[in-house]
């Protein structure tokens, strides 16, 4: 479950309208800049003011998940947002299958790419063989 911070002291989480929708629309400058301006108040009041506000709002989700996930049988330890994400580590690549190619590649090899690339653009061989 979202625990809010104990130490923090009370304040008036009651938020005007528009800063309300900034909050919930995470824009948080915007809602803190309006905030301290629609009520002259100090920027780092107006954001403990947002804080607390996104606190209890936390609260309020985690309680409605918690009383969903009770009604449904799921554990509350499965549905959290204080709990770190665990991060599946991807298991060694192993292949399927290996790439075979001929032995005997070489010189041969790359100057048959080279004129089935020549032909494919139109390219006239010279008169003159090249070895």
């Amino acid at each position: 479950m979202f625990n809010p911070d104990p130490s923090a002291k009370p304040v008036n989480t009651k938020l005007p309208r528009d800063v309300i929708m900034m909050v919930e629309k995470n824009n948080l400058v915007m809602a803190i800049k309006t905030l301290a301006t629609d009520e002259n108040i100090s920027m780092d009041e107006a954001k403990s003011r947002i804080d607390a506000y996104e606190t209890q709002l936390k609260v309020k989700q985690q309680q409605k998940l918690n009383t969903i996930a009770s009604k449904q049988g799921i554990p509350n330890q499965a549905i959290s947002f204080d709990r770190e994400q665990e991060e599946d580590e991807p298991g060694p690549l192993v292949k399927n299958r290996v790439k075979t190619t001929k032995q005997s590649q070489g010189f041969k090899g790359l100057q048959d790419g080279v004129d089935s690339q020549l032909n494919d653009l139109g390219y006239k061989k010279p008169l003159l063989p090249y070895c």
